[in-house]
Protein backbone atom coordinates (compact mmCIF):
# COMPACT_ATOMS: atom_id res chain seq x y z
CA UNK A 1 0.00 0.00 0.00
CA UNK A 2 1.26 3.57 -0.52
CA UNK A 3 2.14 5.80 2.27
CA UNK A 4 0.91 9.22 1.32
CA UNK A 5 4.05 10.31 0.70
CA UNK A 6 4.57 8.51 -1.93
CA UNK A 7 1.75 9.91 -4.08
CA UNK A 8 2.59 12.82 -6.35
CA UNK A 9 1.65 15.80 -4.91
CA UNK A 10 -0.16 16.92 -8.29
CA UNK A 11 -2.74 14.22 -8.46
CA UNK A 12 -6.10 14.95 -10.10
CA UNK A 13 -9.30 12.85 -9.86
CA UNK A 14 -9.26 12.94 -13.61
CA UNK A 15 -5.53 11.45 -13.54
CA UNK A 16 -5.95 9.15 -11.30
CA UNK A 17 -9.27 7.94 -13.13
CA UNK A 18 -6.63 8.23 -16.90
CA UNK A 19 -4.41 5.78 -14.81
CA UNK A 20 -6.82 3.47 -13.60
CA UNK A 21 -8.51 3.33 -16.54
CA UNK A 22 -5.18 2.60 -18.53
CA UNK A 23 -4.66 -0.57 -16.05
CA UNK A 24 -7.79 -1.99 -17.19
CA UNK A 25 -10.14 -0.83 -15.18
CA UNK A 26 -13.55 0.43 -17.14
CA UNK A 27 -15.69 3.70 -16.37
CA UNK A 28 -19.42 1.94 -15.31
CA UNK A 29 -21.52 4.83 -16.59
CA UNK A 30 -24.57 3.82 -14.88
CA UNK A 31 -22.77 4.00 -11.48
CA UNK A 32 -22.07 6.61 -9.28
CA UNK A 33 -23.83 8.93 -8.22
CA UNK A 34 -24.05 13.16 -8.89
CA UNK A 35 -19.94 14.17 -10.01
CA UNK A 36 -18.61 10.48 -8.39
CA UNK A 37 -17.03 7.59 -10.69
CA UNK A 38 -17.67 3.71 -10.44
CA UNK A 39 -14.72 2.37 -12.15
CA UNK A 40 -15.40 -1.84 -12.02
CA UNK A 41 -12.45 -4.12 -13.03
CA UNK A 42 -14.09 -6.14 -15.27
CA UNK A 43 -12.75 -10.26 -14.49
CA UNK A 44 -13.94 -9.64 -10.77
CA UNK A 45 -16.95 -7.31 -11.76
CA UNK A 46 -15.94 -5.61 -8.54
CA UNK A 47 -15.86 -1.54 -8.58
CA UNK A 48 -14.22 1.12 -7.08
CA UNK A 49 -15.98 4.92 -6.29
CA UNK A 50 -14.26 7.80 -7.18
CA UNK A 51 -15.23 10.76 -5.24
CA UNK A 52 -15.95 14.20 -6.61
CA UNK A 53 -13.43 16.02 -4.55
CA UNK A 54 -10.09 14.18 -4.14
CA UNK A 55 -7.78 14.95 -0.95
CA UNK A 56 -4.69 12.21 -0.27
CA UNK A 57 -6.32 10.44 2.09
CA UNK A 58 -9.17 9.82 0.13
CA UNK A 59 -6.94 9.50 -3.12
CA UNK A 60 -4.92 6.65 -0.83
CA UNK A 61 -8.23 5.02 -0.45
CA UNK A 62 -8.91 4.72 -3.66
CA UNK A 63 -5.88 3.34 -4.88
CA UNK A 64 -5.60 0.85 -2.06
CA UNK A 65 -8.96 -0.68 -3.32
CA UNK A 66 -8.42 -0.77 -6.61
CA UNK A 67 -5.15 -2.77 -5.83
CA UNK A 68 -7.13 -5.45 -3.60
CA UNK A 69 -9.72 -5.55 -6.51
CA UNK A 70 -7.22 -5.91 -9.49
CA UNK A 71 -4.44 -7.51 -7.41
CA UNK A 72 -2.24 -4.64 -8.99
CA UNK A 73 0.91 -3.31 -7.42
CA UNK A 74 2.04 0.19 -6.36
CA UNK A 75 4.64 0.14 -8.11
CA UNK A 76 2.46 -0.61 -11.41
CA UNK A 77 0.19 2.20 -10.77
CA UNK A 78 2.44 4.84 -9.67
CA UNK A 79 4.05 4.11 -13.04
CA UNK A 80 0.72 5.07 -14.79
CA UNK A 81 0.07 8.21 -12.80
Amino acid sequence: MPPLSELPSDLSREKLIRALVRLGFVVDRTGGKGSHCKLVWPKSGKAVTVLCHLHKHACKYVIEQAMVISGLEWEIIDREL
